[in-house]
């Protein structure tokens, strides 16, 4: 058999294996599209399955673009098609599945003597001193400025009891995981932060000093699987459902945006008859369905939408730019009532109209709101340190206003800051601008509490000098 009839037999194998397959994203990435005149002139040594194949979306999946695609075909004469597009399809059946040749589950050693080990909590009667339950602090002077670290210099709290006998308003907690991020330095997040200035401090904008106004602690860190995405999921899920099931809000630093799925699932679960409005701030729309793994920070916003735990119509992204979506998967995001707001609508209509519509949407929607914030929604000139940066994105100063008015003007079921990846930052800058934007919203968190929920609040004393 010669080369090229071998490639017709494994484009025709490949062509059933792609019959079979499912939508990528939606509906909208089946839609056939036309070939132009001149190309389709070239195509008559093409089987009608060929020329099918080039009208649907599976070519996207190697070329980038439906018209990258015609300028391929375009240059090529009748023969280099053929061969062009049977390779094309070759392509395509070697990244598929294959039952019996590839793994389809990671194994492990249920046989392993800690084969929980990650997560086992440590018992009471391990504890060297006993002591009531309650927040306790880990500093020796009245005025800190070293020692052991924790969240906005807060008091510690260990479990779900030292939360219920505090009556803590907002817990503070680590999640080092990395394992999904772009640059796999997400674990060391929690304790950059920690040791970093600017969370806790007096918002000089409302004139709120959050840690006066609020009772704060230091929730510790949730162990993860280090070697596994998965296994650390469910974990998760139990350990932010803990502290929500308290009453107090879950203030999470993560950690890749994997993440995402099991924290907005444990604070939605919590109060399963109030639906949740999710605000997605990041570069990337994170709802790719062709991944091989299935949880993955480039996946989970799909994750929340195709399970049902969040209703398209209650998530808003902010910021999206990243390059990884395609015409067709802001299609979908349309087709699941998503309210997007990309770097485009920004330069067109102006930061301002497009931040007002965000809090019109947020305030508009459910009772409860969670924020999911990506670092990389900032742009790299002011935090290079996000796991998947991407250039263009909004500043601290845009930021950080709307940060504060959504935590004082709606009701914060729970928030989260995602993908640091502190290795990328030898500076203080990222870490500090992180703690910033979580102090913006635990400000508006403590005005709300204090009453000052009115529209785009601001102390008098800190707008005019008052010398007129």
């Amino acid at each position: 058999m010669t080369v090229n009839n071998r490639r017709r037999l494994f484009a025709g194998v490949a062509l059933c294996s792609l019959l079979t397959l499912g939508p990528v994203t939606g509906s909208a990435q089946q839609a056939e599209a036309d070939i132009p005149p001149q190309i389709m002139a070239k195509l008559s040594g093409l089987s009608a399955e060929q020329v099918d194949f080039l009208r649907g979306f599976q070519p996207l999946r190697i070329i980038p673009t439906r018209e990258k695609l015609n300028q391929e075909l375009d240059r090529r004469s009748p023969g280099q098609i053929e061969q062009f597009v049977s390779d094309m399809m070759m392509a395509i059946e070697a990244m598929a599945f294959r039952p019996g040749i590839d793994m389809a589950e990671i194994p492990l050693n249920p046989e392993a003597s800690s084969f929980n080990g990650f997560k086992v909590v440590r018992p009471q009667a391990l504890n060297e001193y006993l002591r009531e339950p309650g927040p306790f602090s880990v500093h020796r002077y009245i005025h800190q400025w070293g020692g052991i670290p924790t969240f906005a210099g807060a008091l510690v709290a260990v479990d779900q009891a030292d939360l219920l006998a505090g009556d803590v308003e907002v817990a503070i907690v680590g999640i080092p995981q990395s394992m999904s991020s772009g640059a796999r330095d997400a674990r060391n997040a929690p304790e950059t932060i920690r040791a970093m200035h600017m969370l806790g401090g007096r918002d000089v904008y409302s004139m709120v000093d959050p840690l006066a106004v609020l009772n704060v602690v230091d929730y510790g860190d949730i162990s993860v699987d280090r070697m596994s995405v998965h296994r650390g999921m469910e974990h998760a899920y139990q350990r932010i459902g803990e502290i929500a099931q308290t009453g107090a809000v879950p203030f999470v630093v993560g950690g890749d945006h994997s993440l995402m799925y099991p924290t907005v699932k444990a604070v939605q679960d919590n109060e399963a008859d109030e639906p949740l409005t999710v605000i997605h701030f990041g570069a990337h729309y994170n709802a790719e369905p062709t991944r091989a793994h299935l949880l993955s920070d480039r996946d989970a916003v799909y994750r929340l939408i195709t399970e049902n735990v969040i209703d398209g119509s209650n998530v808003i992204q902010v910021g999206l730019r990243g390059s990884q979506a395609t015409p067709q998967a802001f299609q979908w995001l349309r087709e699941q009532g998503v309210k997007y707001h990309t770097m485009a609508e920004v330069e067109r209509h102006g930061w301002d109209t497009v931040s007002e519509r965000v809090i019109e949407e947020a305030k508009s929607a459910t009772d409860r709101v969670y924020i999911s914030l990506d670092v990389s929604v900032i742009d790299p000139s002011q935090l290079r340190a996000a796991g998947r940066a991407s250039p263009g994105g909004l500043t601290i100063r845009e930021l950080a206003p709307l940060l504060r008015r959504l935590c004082a003007e709606t009701q914060i079921a729970g928030f989260e800051i995602m993908d640091l990846a502190p290795m990328l930052d030898l500076s203080y800058v990222s870490a500090m601008n992180a703690n910033y934007m979580m102090n913006a919203c635990l400000s508006g968190v403590a005005m709300r509490k204090m009453g000052l929920d009115d529209e785009n609040y601001l102390d008098p004393v800190t707008v005019d000098h008052g010398q007129n």
